[in-house]
C-alpha cells in the first residue's frame, strides 16, 4: 500500500476555489470510500452514523435507498470522531432531477455509474463535484476532464491492471474504482494509482473491526522533523 497521499489534479473553471479540492483529499487520506444501498433511509442513517464514529469521513450513499433525499438531509449535519463536517455524497445519479434533489438536500458531492451529460450539467452550473462513472479510457478521460476525477465502474472488470494502465496517461487524475471489490482487496487497488476505492459491500459491523479498516488503509503519518534528522 502506498505510504503516500497521491498528488491532486488542477481543478477546471467552475471548480476554481471551490471545496472539490478539499474532498478530494479528504478522499484521499480516507482511502476506503463506503457505498450504502440500504433497505430504508433509517438503516442508512444508522450506518452513516457508524462509519463516522469509526473514523470515516466521508460517505457515499445512493438513490437505490427509499427516501434517499431524506437520509442526505439527515446525515449532512453529522460531524466524524474528530469533530469535521460529514461529507456526504450521493452515488447513482443519473438524472437532472435526481442531482438537484441530492445538492438541495445537502450532498457534498455526486457520483454516477456511467457517463451522465445532464448529471454534469447540473453540476457546473451548481458550482458542485461530480465524480462521474465510465469504463473505457475515453470515457475516463472526458470525466477527468470536466471534473478532474472519475468513477471506474465496474471496476473488478478491467482489475487493478486496468487503473495502473490509466494513471500511466492520467497521472494526476482522482481514480476511484468501484465495483465487486472486497475489503481486503483495497490495498491492491491503491498500489495500481487509486486515489481511493469503492466498497459497496463486504465492510464489517462491529465497530472496532470497522475502525480497524479506516485506520488500516490511512497513510502513516509523517514523522516528525527533529526525530527523521536523528534516524
Amino acid at each position: 500500500m502506498p505510504d503516500h497521499l497521491p498528488d491532486l489534479p488542477d481543478l477546471p473553471d467552475h471548480l476554481s476555489g471551490h471545496e472539490s479540492g478539499h474532498l478530494y483529499a479528504a478522499l484521499a487520506a480516507q482511502r476506503v470510500l463506503p457505498v450504502l444501498r440500504e433497505a430504508d433511509a433509517d438503516e442508512a442513517v444508522r450506518r452513516t452514523a457508524a462509519l463516522l464514529a469509526a473514523g470515516c469521513r466521508t460517505v457515499e450513499l445512493t438513490t437505490s435507498t427509499p427516501d434517499w433525499a431524506g437520509a442526505v438531509a439527515r446525515t449532512a449535519a453529522l460531524s466524524d470522531v474528530h469533530g469535521r463536517p460529514a461529507l456526504i455524497g450521493v452515488g447513482t445519479v443519473t438524472s437532472t432531477a435526481q442531482a438537484e434533489t441530492a445538492l438541495d438536500a445537502g450532498a457534498a458531492f455526486l457520483i454516477s455509474p456511467y457517463p451522465a451529460p445532464e448529471v454534469r450539467a447540473v453540476a457546473v452550473r451548481r458550482e458542485a463535484v461530480f465524480i462521474e462513472g465510465g469504463f473505457t479510457p475515453g470515457e475516463i478521460a472526458a470525466a477527468v476532464r470536466a471534473a478532474g476525477a472519475a468513477k471506474v465502474f465496474p471496476a473488478h472488470v478491467g482489475g487493478p491492471g486496468f487503473v495502473r494502465s490509466l494513471k500511466a496517461v492520467l497521472p494526476t487524475a482522482v481514480i476511484v474504482p468501484t465495483g465487486g471489490i472486497r475489503p481486503a482487496e483495497v490495498p491492491d487497488w491503491l498500489a495500481a494509482g487509486a486515489t481511493a476505492v469503492g466498497i459497496g459491500g463486504g465492510l464489517p459491523t462491529d465497530p472496532d473491526e470497522l475502525a480497524a479498516v479506516f485506520a488500516g488503509a490511512a497513510p502513516p503519518c509523517p514523522a516528525p522533523r527533529d526525530a527523521a534528522a536523528g534516524s
